[in-house]
């Protein structure tokens, strides 16, 4: 069993499910789950670790998919933590990696900032967006970075400029391994006030053509070049295919929803299965938006 230093304790679960930390709703356990209550606890944890214990990250787990034989290592949580957003200036912003996305959509359209109505679009929190520039409704996230501050295994931490990261879409590199997102200073616009009923409409329009309040990820599939995932997936006939309590969304094709009693390993066996009926269809290999971390349930016996 890991060992954890006592003043960590009070804020340490162990064999956390993390079904109740994933917006699907399956996972087996997280050996350990941890939740800092500021950044020095935060760097002070990371520090007591050994160097071969592995480190996972979760904010409101929208785009996580745990296997059913959970995460052995370390889960940190930065919902409910990190979460600080003021404005930093007259067109900057600056936010904790635990805020979430759509608390910087309001407030910005509070401020008179944007684009940043986009950002109620990201089911999760600053620090998952800046990880996978995440983006909604035309809009991404790195198209607004400034600087970031990060964190290191030696809970050691770091400024960094936007310069300094490879981003393309749904995807970032960065400058160096095991460095994970604390906050970041984002730029946009001084806005009318007239923009201020943007945030409703877009949200009114995502609740017509999404799965809003069905257990799910959001988008399961990046979109290929010129294309998108969830026409080439309806085009295959596979709206509504389902493997055990796993379906394709019948509303939107590119949301795989859990109706109650799916498992992790159902809703991984439906992934596979539309790859490949799209690949056959059309020729076309999709890549899953969503991360998929840990181990099957045979694996942890």
């Amino acid at each position: 069993m890991l060992a954890v230093a006592k003043e960590f304790l009070p804020r340490i679960r162990h064999n956390e499910p993390m079904s109740r930390h994933t917006s699907w709703h399956v996972g087996g356990p997280a050996q350990i789950y941890f939740t800092p209550s500021d950044r020095a606890d935060l760097a002070s944890f990371l520090r007591s670790l050994p160097a071969d214990v592995p480190v996972h990250w979760v904010g409101l787990g929208s785009n996580l998919l745990v296997r059913d034989g959970g995460i052995a290592g370390v889960v940190i949580s930065m919902h409910g933590t990190l979460d600080r957003l003021e404005r930093a200036g007259p067109d900057t912003v600056y936010g904790e990696a635990g805020v979430a996305c759509a608390r910087i959509a309001r407030q910005c359209i509070k401020w008179g900032l944007g684009p940043a109505e986009f950002f109620a679009g990201i089911p999760g929190t600053l620090g998952g967006a800046l990880a996978m520039n995440a983006g909604a409704f035309g809009g991404e996230t790195w198209r607004h970075v400034l600087e970031v501050e990060t964190i290191d295994r030696g809970g050691h931490e770091h400024r960094r400029s936007a310069s300094e990261y490879q981003v393309s879409y749904r995807h970032v590199e960065p400058p160096a391994a095991q460095e994970w997102f604390l906050t970041a200073t984002l730029g946009f616009e001084v806005r009318p006030p007239e923009h201020r009923g943007e945030i409703d409409a877009l949200l009114e329009r995502r609740k017509a053509t999404q799965p809003i309040g069905e257990w799910s990820c959001g988008s399961v599939f990046t979109n290929p070049p010129g294309d998108h995932a969830a026409r080439l997936i309806e085009a295959a006939g596979l709206k509504g295919l389902a493997v055990g309590g796993a379906s394709v969304s019948v509303k939107h094709a590119n949301f795989i929803i859990n109706d109650g009693s799916a498992t992790a390993a159902d809703v991984e066996s439906l992934i596979r299965r539309v790859q490949e009926d799209v690949q056959r269809a059309h020729g076309v290999r999709l890549h899953p938006e969503v991360r998929i971390v840990g181990e099957d349930a045979e694996e942890r016996r």
